[in-house]
């Protein structure tokens, strides 16, 4: 059985102000990374193969951290990497809900390309790290894309807000991915009060 922890990488400011990311390369801020630092305390408790990253830097700088106690290959990715949406990056969340209340914005990458670049990503992982563990650090949208279609329950589930440093477990058994839990934040400070 192939496992992936997917990791949503650390805070950043605009996560902070409610700024619309996507392909915007912003790095993270203190709060960042000392979730990454939780994760990192976290996940070392347990055997992991290898460390996947895509190339913004919000993500890589998660993926570093976490690999301090690591000390494994780390690969990027960028089949994995935030969905661009276009010329909403940048906008509040009021911002967003005044000029664009559907969620669509010029430019942004269509859904199904989304889909069919993760599904190569997956492949790709299914390809080189067969039966291995791995840590995937990774972007909302793509974690909420990945959810939606692998998530055992067969329907799509509402939105939801996925925490900054959650943890998404995913299965690859029998042909079929299935996630096993997702937006895991049991080991972040700011969920322990």
């Amino acid at each position: 059985m192939t496992h992936i922890c997917i990791v949503r990488h650390g805070q950043t400011d605009w996560n902070h102000h409610g700024k619309l990311q996507g392909q915007t390369d912003i790095p993270l801020n203190e709060t960042g990374r000392k979730q990454a630092e939780e994760c990192r305390e976290f996940l070392k408790e347990s055997d992991w193969d290898v460390v996947v990253t895509t190339s913004l830097k919000r993500a890589r700088e998660t993926a570093e951290i976490i690999n301090e106690a690591l000390n494994l290959p780390m690969i990027e990715m960028n089949d994995f990497k935030e969905r661009c949406f276009g010329i909403g990056e940048g906008l509040t969340r009021e911002a967003r809900m005044d000029k664009y209340p559907d969620f669509i914005f010029p430019g942004m990458e269509a859904e199904e390309d989304l889909e069919q670049r993760i599904e190569a990503g997956l492949r790709e992982v299914i390809n080189r790290f067969a039966d291995k563990k791995v840590l995937l650090v990774s972007h909302g949208a793509v974690i909420h894309a990945i959810i939606n279609k692998y998530h055992n329950k067969g329907s799509r589930l509402k939105q939801f807000k996925l925490f900054n440093g959650c943890l998404t477990n995913l299965h690859f058994h029998e042909k079929v991915w299935n996630v096993h839990d997702y937006n895991v934040t049991d080991h972040l400070i700011e969920f322990k009060k």
